[in-house]
This record gives C-alpha cells, sequence and structure tokens, in this order.
C-alpha cells in the first residue's frame, strides 16, 4: 500500500492508502473523468474489510478509495486525548489535499459512517453523497458503551503481566468479532481477523493502551448529539443503511438519526438490509453494493460512467488469501458471504 504524510489538527501521520480503478486494482492516481468513492472502516478493522466492495465489478467502475485510520491497520500516527469524529474528519480532509482528491462520495461503516457524517458538516464541500452503513446512534446507547469497554478490558488485561495473556487477549477479538461479525465465521471473517489482530498489537500494545482506549472507547462513549445547527451545514444526500441482525444498533436509533437530519433540511434516506450483521458490507455486500452504487450514480449529474468489466481484483486479496481467504467462487471455499 502506498502511503502518505498529512499533518490536521489531530497532528502528524502517514496514512496507508489504496486507489482501484476500473483499469487498475491499485492505480497511483484517479481517473478524473470518474466519481470518486472513498472507503472509512469502523473501529478495530482496516481498509480490507472493504474486500467485497472492491471486488465488485459494478462498483469498480469508478474510482474506490480506501485509507486507514488514524491508529489503525498500517497507518502511523498518535491518538492523541482529544481526537474523536472532528479530528478524524480533519485527518480525512487533509488527505484528499495531499492526493488532490476531488469532492468524493463517501461510504463509512460504523465508526466510518460517524467520520463521514462529521465531515460532510465540517466541510460540506468535500461530500457529494454519503453512504452510511450502520450509522452510530446520536449517542451511544449505554449497554454498546459496557460492551465497549468489556473488549477494551480484556485487551488491557492481557498486558498485565510480564508475557502476554493469550486468554484474555482472545476474549477481547472474540468480543470484538461478536459486535462486527455477531460471533458469524466465514473464510474472509477469519482471514480479517489474522490480518488485524497482528496490526492491533503493533498499534495497541502495552506502551499504546491510552491510545487504544480513546480510539476504541472513548471516541463512541464521549459523543454528544450532533445539533440541528451543525446537521443544516450538510449540503449532500445522506443515505443511512440500517443491518437488519445488527446486535449493536435497533432500527430506532437510526431513525432518530434520521429525524434528525430531515429536520434541518438534509435529503435523507433510511433503508434496512434484513439480515445484515453490524459491518454489513461483508454479510451483505450485494445489497450494500447496490445501494452505494445508486447513490454515487444518482449524485455524479454529466458523468459518463463505463460498463462494467468482466473480472477485475482486488487489492486486498492476495493478503486476504495468505491468511485463510478462499473466495466464493473457489471450488473448496466454505464461505456463506
Amino acid at each position: 500500500m502506498p502511503s502518505v504524510k498529512v499533518k490536521s489538527i489531530a497532528g502528524s501521520a502517514t496514512f496507508h492508502y489504496t486507489i482501484s480503478t476500473p483499469k487498475s486494482s491499485s492505480a497511483k492516481s484517479i481517473d478524473k473523468t470518474l466519481p470518486t468513492v472513498i472507503f472509512l472502516h469502523p473501529v478495530y478493522i482496516a481498509s480490507e474489510l472493504f474486500e467485497l466492495q472492491f471486488a465488485d465489478p459494478n462498483l469498480r467502475r469508478f474510482n474506490l478509495v480506501a485509507l486507514d485510520l488514524r491508529g489503525h491497520g498500517e497507518t502511523s500516527g498518535k491518538v492523541g486525548p482529544a481526537y474523536g469524529r472532528e479530528e478524524a474528519a480533519a485527518d480525512i480532509v487533509k488527505f484528499m489535499e495531499a492526493l488532490r482528491l476531488p469532492p468524493s462520495h463517501f461510504v463509512g461503516v460504523s465508526m466510518g459512517a460517524c467520520i463521514s457524517l462529521q465531515l460532510a458538516i465540517s466541510f460540506p464541500d468535500k461530500a457529494l453523497s454519503l453512504t452510511m452503513v450502520s450509522p452510530l446512534p446520536l449517542t451511544e446507547p449505554e449497554d454498546v458503551a459496557e460492551g465497549r469497554m468489556e473488549i477494551h478490558d480484556c485487551w488491557v488485561e492481557a498486558f498485565k503481566g510480564g508475557k502476554v495473556d493469550q486468554t484474555a487477549l482472545l476474549d477481547s477479538v472474540c468480543g470484538a468479532l461478536q459486535l462486527g461479525f455477531s460471533g458469524q465465521e466465514s473464510t474472509l471473517v477469519k482471514a480479517l481477523t489474522t490480518r488485524a489482530v497482528p496490526l492491533a498489537l503493533k498499534n495497541w500494545g502495552p506502551t499504546k493502551l491510552v491510545e487504544y482506549r480513546i480510539a476504541t472507547v472513548d471516541f463512541f462513549i464521549k459523543r454528544t448529539a450532533q445539533t440541528a445547527a451543525a446537521v443544516s451545514r450538510i449540503r449532500c444526500p445522506v443515505k443511512l443503511v440500517h443491518c437488519g441482525a445488527d446486535i449493536a444498533y435497533a432500527i430506532e436509533y437510526i431513525e432518530e438519526v434520521r429525524a434528525l437530519l430531515a429536520a434541518n433540511g438534509v435529503n435523507v434516506k433510511l433503508v434496512e438490509v434484513p439480515g445484515a450483521i453490524h459491518f454489513g458490507n461483508v454479510s451483505n455486500p450485494k445489497e450494500i453494493n447496490n445501494h452505494i452504487a445508486n447513490s454515487v450514480i444518482d449524485n455524479s449529474p454529466g458523468m459518463t460512467i463505463p460498463p462494467a468489466q468482466a473480472s477485475i481484483t482486488s487489492p486486498f486479496t492476495a493478503n486476504l488469501k495468505k491468511c485463510g481467504y478462499r473466495q466464493a467462487a473457489d471450488p473448496d471455499s466454505d464461505d456463506d458471504y
């Protein structure tokens, strides 16, 4: 993955990113004649989570960009005490400026959806549309906050002795998997986990446990509800995608978000994907990808979108295969998604 150094209100960081175009899975730059879609991942697992989006010929008619957020994946950069949605959104805009990316369409999952919403508030001229998958409620529900804290506590417990407590570490990982994937297993989920854990140990090891709490707990529980004045700054259409089997957030929470946006002049739509888990782009890529494609096409007037190619390759597949991923087309694959 290429990288770029930026400095925002959150501090300096080197962001690892991927650009895919219709002609190249790992391009050096975008095709300026096509819409650009920026993917923002959730907590714990970085850009590889979008494997099934970058592998979709329908979506690869656009420029697809994914970056590892601060404190995640292969990106380096301190997560400071004040790090939250405003700082994360500022990071994204500085990243866009460094790569000379035009105003873009944003796809965010959970935490990534929260960041995309803040970006549309703080930098309304940078966002053409938002597709928010499993968006965060206005404030974090108490039971979900407690679950996030339990995952955190198990992780911290793993580093209290002279050597890593593998049982505590496993408990933390299992908690994160339960939140994101409802405990479902597939070769993709296993490969994503195999990729994510070593990177998490690097980013959130025994000397970085304060940063770990900020990135995985405080970011969520210290949020306050967006105000009417804030959301009234949003200029682009917003699509809220509720995942029907999300164990964290019931649809009522997302309806509250929709109501706030609608009451303040935002063109907002709420759709539901039945059976989709919290990280619904992994469990239900067909439905989610269709929602993404429709948002991009509907909000890219005057652009000619090329037809889908018969065969394309995701930039994440090779690394995931090294971790045991078997694509659905593989004859020995046991993946349900």
